[in-house]
């Protein structure tokens, strides 16, 4: 399970090294670590939802806790110290893009903000609701990971916007292919997520980043659906797809993209170098 006011998985512990508390102590004097804020404390903190009754959002204080946050230090802090004032009012768990366009309806009528919600990983705070008078609702897609297509022709597959990069992958090995995008954040990390942040990975000099493998998809908005069909490499006119890479989740919630993928590699190399000083 995920670490709820961390990073990680919650039955993996991570001790500081002897070494690194001897450091600290030399530095900055003996050390006095401050407890761990309970998670009960935290969900009392939690207030009453704002938005009508939903089959699809789930409104308990838990659910609204562990998607009230990023992975960012500061995030972090907030979490581990009770620091948290602001938490979306409801989540939501949609399974297909019409679920994503019925929530949609549903949150114009009810006034509220949405908040597209991918693997929760990220470190520039936009997915932290922000103090309002309108009800939020954090719009989560983890139920949305199936690869939907592979065309071995063109090779580009098809998949719900909410798979995980482990998931991901499983699923194209399964087939003899690999997308070969791993950044930082690859085991929560979403697809979706990795278009519209424009993310990296560590072997993007190799596979490329995420605009040269990200070829089209779907995208659904307050103001309905809008397809990107994969095109060939034109001089004419602009690029739609320029307008979801790096959009933050602004212009809607991308819920199928198609992405360029490669046969699995016969062998990987991977090399460290170390320098004597």
């Amino acid at each position: 399970m995920k670490r709820w006011n961390g990073w990680g998985n919650a039955d993996t512990d991570y001790p500081v090294p002897p070494s690194a508390l001897d450091y600290l102590t030399k530095r900055l004097g003996p050390l006095a670590p401050t407890p761990d804020t309970a998670k009960e404390t935290l969900l009392a903190a939690v207030s009453e939802s704002r938005l009508p009754a939903h089959p699809r959002v789930n409104a308990s204080a838990e659910t609204r806790l562990t998607h009230a946050r990023g992975q960012s230090m500061h995030d972090w802090v907030d979490l581990r110290y009770g620091r948290l004032d602001t938490f979306p009012d409801g989540v939501a768990f949609p399974e297909s893009d019409e679920d994503v366009r019925d929530l949609l309806a549903y949150a114009r009528n009810a006034g509220a903000r949405v908040i597209p919600y991918g693997g929760g990983t990220s470190v520039v705070g936009h997915i932290t609701p922000l103090a309002s008078d309108a009800p939020v609702l954090a719009l989560s897609l983890e139920k949305m990971t199936r690869l939907l297509d592979l065309d071995e022709t063109s090779r580009l597959a098809t998949f719900q916007a909410g798979v995980a990069g482990p998931q991901l992958e499983e699923q194209l090995k399964a087939r003899g292919y690999t997308l070969g995008h791993f950044p930082q954040s690859f085991e929560y990390s979403t697809l979706g997520g990795w278009i519209v942040t424009r993310s990296s990975g560590q072997q993007s000099y190799h596979y490329g980043r995420i605009e040269s493998l990200f070829a089209g998809g779907t995208l659904e908005t307050p103001r309905g659906r809008l397809e990107i069909k994969p095109v060939p490499a034109s001089a004419a006119g602009p690029d739609l797809r320029e307008m979801l890479l790096g959009s933050e989740g602004r212009l809607g919630v991308i819920t199928q993209a198609k992405v360029r993928v490669r046969r699995i590699p016969e062998a990987e190399g991977f090399f460290g170098v170390f320098f004597p000083s």
